[in-house]
């Protein structure tokens, strides 16, 4: 898939296909928890489904295809307006483990609505995954 604008919707000063998109094609280039948690967000922007599912870890990765049409049902649905990382906590390249604390503004039946969330990662296989909320 391909967004409507050349720029990065993760809200970077790069161009997508020198962003997020190297993510989407190839998950261990991801350094960064940050960087991970900002690919995601493009790929519900993009409704990339198959991003969402494999950047999950596999202690809480959805495992059915239902769960993932209805996640990608949900992401189409919205209008995605931005991005806001609020706060990281470790998750850099020698880390094993960080947080980032985000919102993310969509509109949603004609309101602006917001997903603000302290998201917990962990490393597997040597690569940045999504957890789930950080306690």
């Amino acid at each position: 898939m391909q967004t409507n604008s050349p720029d990065c919707p993760c809200g970077s000063t790069k161009l997508y296909s020198d962003c997020c998109k190297i993510a989407h094609h190839n998950i261990s280039q991801v350094k960064t928890a940050e960087a991970l948690m900002r690919s995601r967000y493009t790929a519900f922007v993009i409704a990339n489904g198959d991003y969402i599912i494999k950047s999950h870890h596999s202690i809480t990765r959805p495992k059915s295809k239902k769960e993932k049409n209805e996640i990608v049902a949900w992401a189409k649905s919205v209008q995605w307006i931005k991005l806001e990382v609020l706060k990281t906590s470790k998750g850099l390249e020698t880390d094993t483990e960080g947080a980032v604390k985000f919102k993310a503004y969509f509109f949603e039946n004609n309101n602006v609505r917001t997903i603000e969330e302290n998201s917990h990662f962990l490393k597997e296989n040597d690569c940045w995954m999504y957890v789930g909320e950080a306690n």
